[in-house]
């Protein structure tokens, strides 16, 4: 045993007893786009994978769902049944688009647990006794409060419009969002609706009105102090991403109002009456000043008096009022409090809690008792890994985590004990660009949906490529050949590289051991042990592979399963070929051993990337699924095997690949 490893050893990442993987829940208004799977469902179901080998099968639940309800599938299902797209209900329209959601995730062989609908059969009944027990419990810890806000109203229509139903330009300064709607953008901003610049009614294009309309919302500013204390702790959790840190720690900001520095002597401010602010730089930008309120109130109040005077302003990030409760007909029923009834829970919040209703779910179909959703949610051996994209990190961070401190009682904690809601990681993914730029339906290139990346590859080629494209760190270009206009006919396509790796080095590593044990063994395993050298070298690709998944970080392990996949490749052809000129037979045994031992290695570790393929390969080998388990990640393959006279691989016919190309991809004639 080398030193490094011996450090590697010592060193081992722990892992929980049990886990939850939860993957970010797509609307119900249409099938997954690449980004759906790419960035979140194949990291989701990689490391749920992993980790049903790692810590065992039984103790993994990974669950997500189609969110039903909100604003975007009742716009868009409104506008399809006004043209004739789309006949029924709406609830027919979310089913066959969740139906839809399921096949296109199945095909992409994510093993999920659970992909519920939040509309949909026992999920729905579950969510909604779900949604009932949060908001009253909320209400009853006194962490809510009901508030009258000025909510969009379109007199010519005489209705109120829902979310995305406004449009107009986020108030947040330095936002770079395309689209703003009701009270938040495209890129997960809050502001209150009074808030959006130059607001447009969908409906008849008009500028709306507003009106008083009152709600239900979580008091996040009293939160403060907790979530500055969670996310000192968030951010040394193995996994953690920088950037999402960062995020969440912009809206942990105090509030804020930046305007142009003209206006500090200009008559129209220096009249004005404004609550007490301190003023500072106005960061990155030296046009502007930066005005720091001590509440959110003193900044509203301070917004009223500019848009008075007619003085353009952005707000800062900070924590504003987290909507529970909304207008909407097309929701989950939200609980009569105070006499405040007929309302619908906010989509953003019931789907916070959707995937411990989807949990309770599959657990019950299992024959779990109610409350089983606990142990796994509610207790300290326990993790919580959710994935999601960025532009979902304050739903997800500041906002779920006010809502789950306040689920303690009237005086939380953001260390919370056992029994009480356990405060997840964020395994946050930066955007998958589209030929270098943010995905669009409305571009000249339309952006190609997820199913339609299958007419052109394997599902395990697009498993491995997003997986090693980095997107932990920044965002990055998705550039499939078969959709870029400006690819020559001899470019390499960019999306084959990791998958390369499998059809071609794999490949031909796992067809040689084949094929010569076949020749020369008779089917059968060589009868001797690997040397320590073959050993060491699977045992730290193994130790090196657990502690970068024990971070979440999926390129690094592409990147450690090509050095350690051609390493076998390289040994394979530098020891057989002596052992072929010298006709050694005793040395090509041992080779054969060797690089035996080190594909049984390389099967296990490509199985949570690649199951399919590696599952051919422990067929082959005939080891049964008793390979994937952890328990017995060193052992050599003779551990596996009752007698090594009887046991025989399986025989492997010529040409027959264990990672398969796509069909285009394929030499006609061949």
């Amino acid at each position: 045993m080398t030193e490094k490893i011996k450090n590697l050893l010592a060193s081992r990442p722990t892992f929980p007893s049990r886990a939850v993987i939860t993957g970010g829940m797509p609307y119900g208004n249409k099938g997954l786009h690449f980004g759906h799977v790419g960035a979140v469902f194949i990291p989701a179901d990689t490391m749920a994978r992993f980790l049903r080998d790692r810590i065992g099968r039984e103790n993994v639940v990974f669950v997500s769902g189609t969110d039903c309800y909100g604003s975007p599938i009742a716009e868009d299902f409104r506008k399809k049944s006004e043209a004739g797209e789309i006949s029924g209900p709406i609830e027919g329209f979310a089913q066959k688009n969740h139906e839809f959601q399921k096949e296109i995730l199945k095909k992409y062989q994510v093993d999920i647990n659970l992909f519920g609908a939040s509309s949909l059969g026992r999920a729905a009944e579950i969510h909604r006794e779900m949604s009932d027990w949060f908001i009253q419990t909320l209400y009853n810890n006194g962490h809510i409060v009901k508030l009258t806000t000025s909510q969009f109203y379109d007199p010519d229509r005489e209705i109120f419009l829902n979310g995305r139903q406004v449009t107009g330009r986020c108030p947040v300064a330095g936002c770079s969002s395309e689209k703003g709607y009701a009270d938040e953008c495209d890129l997960g901003h809050q502001y209150l609706p009074s808030e959006l610049i130059n607001p447009k009614s969908t409906l008849t294009g008009n500028t709306p009105e507003m009106r008083g309309v009152s709600n239900w919302y979580v008091d996040m500013e009293r939160f403060t102090g907790l979530l500055r204390q969670w996310v000192e702790e968030f951010k040394a959790r193995p996994g953690i991403r920088p950037f999402a840190v960062r995020s969440i720690e912009e809206f942990l900001e105090p509030p804020a109002i930046y305007l142009k520095r003209e206006y500090l002597e200009a008559d129209e401010y220096t009249s004005l009456s404004l609550p007490e602010h301190q003023l500072e730089d106005g960061g990155g930008n030296k046009q502007s000043v930066k005005l720091v309120f001590e509440t959110l109130a003193a900044r509203e109040s301070a917004c009223e008096t500019l848009s008075g005077a007619g003085i353009n302003y952005r707000t800062g990030k900070t924590l504003v009022p987290f909507r529970l409760t909304g207008n909407i007909e097309w929701g989950v029923p939200a609980p009569e409090l105070e006499g405040l009834g007929g309302l619908t829970v906010w989509v953003w919040p019931e789907s916070l809690w959707a995937p411990i209703s989807f949990t309770q779910t599959y657990l019950e179909s299992i024959g779990k008792g109610p409350g089983a959703w606990k142990d796994w949610w509610c207790a300290t051996d326990a993790r919580i890994y959710q994935f999601m994209g960025q532009d979902n990190i304050y739903f997800y961070g500041p906002a779920q985590c006010a809502l789950f401190m306040g689920m303690q009682g009237p005086a939380p904690s953001a260390c919370p004990k056992g029994g009480q809601l356990a405060l997840t990681d964020l395994i946050v993914n930066n955007h998958v660009l589209f030929l270098n730029k943010k995905a669009s339906s409305s571009g000249k290139i339309k952006p190609p949906m997820a199913h339609e990346l299958l007419d052109h590859y394997t599902p395990e080629q697009m498993r491995a490529h997003f997986l090693g494209l980095g997107l932990g760190i920044r965002s990055v270009s998705f550039q499939p050949k078969p959709y870029n206009p400006d690819a020559l006919e001899n470019d390499a396509d960019p999306v084959m590289k990791e998958g390369n790796l499998l059809t071609n080095v794999l490949n031909r590593v796992a067809r040689s051991c084949f094929y010569t044990a076949q020749q020369y063994c008779g089917g059968k395993l060589p009868a001797v042990e690997p040397l320590e050298g073959a050993l060491d070298m699977a045992s730290e690709a193994v130790l090196i592979y657990e502690e970068l998944m024990s971070k979440c970080e999926f390129h690094k392990v592409m990147s450690h399963l090509d050095e350690y996949i051609r390493g076998i490749n390289k040994y394979w052809s530098k020891y057989m070929k002596e052992a072929d000129a010298e006709d050694d037979t005793g040395k090509r045994m041992q080779v054969l051993a060797d690089c035996f031992h080190m594909l049984k290695a390389a099967t296990v570790l490509i199985h949570p990337i690649a199951p399919e393929g590696a599952e051919m390969l422990a067929e082959y080998m005939s080891l049964g699924d008793g390979i994937f388990s952890w328990e017995r990640v060193f052992c050599s393959i003779s551990d596996f095997i009752e007698d090594r006279e009887t046991h025989s691989l399986k025989f492997l016919e010529p040409r027959v690949d264990f990672f398969k190309k796509h069909e285009s991809q394929l030499d006609v004639g061949l």
